[in-house]
């Protein structure tokens, strides 16, 4: 029987190579590519966020290995940095096009999948997102196949017979904690909650503020899913009932999303559930669909906001923290949906005690929705409408929002910028 190292003897020098990230991160095989290092010379490894360790990003394999993320995770931040690591700035939804065009062909892709039904056909699992159209166009498929890998409805079934190289895997996928939400955070999530009504289809992901706005939808009826990801915070909300998606248009009934990843209780409810699919991350993220849904609220973050309201959510600075994801996609979306609303929600402060409202972004900071782009802004301290402000009126609006220890130092940079 083959091993997972004798599966990477299949990569060659100067190929590229597609990583299948999230709870599928296909970890076995990672660790079986970074025993070929010595051999390989400049092999390119393309993925979003991926959870492991990412050794394959260090210095030291500078000369095997370089890598573009079209996502930064925590596992990378700290070596985005190094030589042989980039970032490849592009809209989710638009990341299947990369592959499918040949503007960054795959050679192999590195998958973890469920075991093959009696029909021969194994899931993708909790990440189809941009991984459907890597196993569509990669000229070679290697998977770890895993029994503990849920089996998850839509567009993730691939037959075993296009699979060109398997090993089986018995493995816990990685589970995502449920965040303690502080005071502020609490705060955050009352103003945002305010702006949900019944019927909206939601666009929320993983981490403390999106948690802290689901803790506060606990009254609302007939919510709808529709977002790139979810976790445990809209599992609590489907299982009692106020995500029914009943007045969804676009797959009503059902829970549509790229990828998940939470708690072994999430992968247990998604395992061959029909109210449950996950689709094309293309499909996902297109504005156009996401728009046929009623009331679509879209709830994103940023690493700061400027007076005049364009938002950088990938960066410190120059420094990439994460990518520019979904953002755009469906703040896009929200706006073009009948009722639709877009939140940018965001503590006033940094941890360290630095204004998340600024006069203007830092230097080098990139603009990931533009002031054009964005409507409700809610900190600890209140919530803003920007759409339909003038400059001005933004700039007095989001300093009533920000810490009230920085609003004179804000208000006095807005007199100096005006003059």
């Amino acid at each position: 029987m083959s091993t997972a190292f004798d599966l990477l003897e299949n990569v060659k020098s100067g190929q590229r190579v597609f990583i299948q990230g999230g709870a599928a991160t296909p970890t076995i095989l990672i660790s079986a590519l970074l025993e070929h290092a010595a051999r390989l010379r400049n092999v390119e490894i393309i993925h979003i966020h991926t959870i492991d360790s990412a050794r394959y990003a260090e210095e030291k394999y500078k000369e095997s290995f370089r890598v573009a993320n079209l996502f930064l995770g925590s596992n990378m931040r700290d070596k985005i940095q190094n030589e042989n690591v980039g970032y490849l700035p592009c809209f989710l939804s638009e990341i299947p096009s990369l592959f499918r065009s040949g503007v960054r062909p795959l050679d192999v892709a590195l998958i973890h999948v469920s075991k093959p039904d009696r029909h021969g056909f194994c899931s993708l699992g909790t990440s189809v997102d941009v991984t459907r159209s890597a196993v569509d166009n990669a000229k070679v498929i290697i998977a770890q196949v895993n029994a503990r890998m849920p089996r998850v409805h839509g567009d993730g079934f691939i037959h075993i017979d296009r699979i060109h190289h398997t090993v089986e895997v018995d493995q816990e996928l990685p589970e995502s904690p449920r965040p303690s939400l502080s005071k502020s955070e609490l705060a955050i999530g009352q103003y945002a909650s305010e702006i949900i009504e019944d019927g909206a289809t939601l666009q929320v992901g993983i981490g403390n503020i999106p948690d802290a706005v689901l803790n506060f939808l606990k009254d609302r009826r007939h919510l709808g899913l529709h977002t790139e990801m979810w976790s445990d915070g809209a599992l609590e909300l489907i299982k009692s009932g106020v995500v029914d998606n009943s007045r969804k248009k676009v797959y009503a009934g059902r829970s549509v999303s790229g990828f998940v990843i939470g708690s072994r209780e999430l992968y247990s409810y998604v395992d061959d559930n029909p109210a449950v699919i996950q689709l094309d991350i293309e499909y996902v993220n297109n504005p156009s669909i996401i728009s046929r849904n009623p009331k679509v609220t879209a709830i994103n973050s940023a690493v700061e906001i400027d007076l005049t309201g364009q938002v950088c959510a990938d960066s410190i600075g120059s420094r990439i923290i994460s990518g520019v994801g979904g953002q755009m996609d469906f703040m896009r979306g929200a706006a073009m949906s009948e009722g639709g609303r877009s939140i940018i929600a965001v503590s006033s402060r940094t941890r360290k005690g630095i204004s998340r409202i600024v006069p203007r972004l830092r230097p080098g900071a990139g603009v990931v929705t533009t002031r054009a782009h964005v409507h409700h802004v809610v900190t600890e301290y209140g919530r803003v409408d920007l759409f339909g402000k003038t400059l001005k009126e933004r700039a007095q609006a989001l300093i009533g929002v920000a810490h009230p220890e920085d609003r004179e130092y804000l208000e006095r940079q807005w007199i100096e910028m005006s003059r």
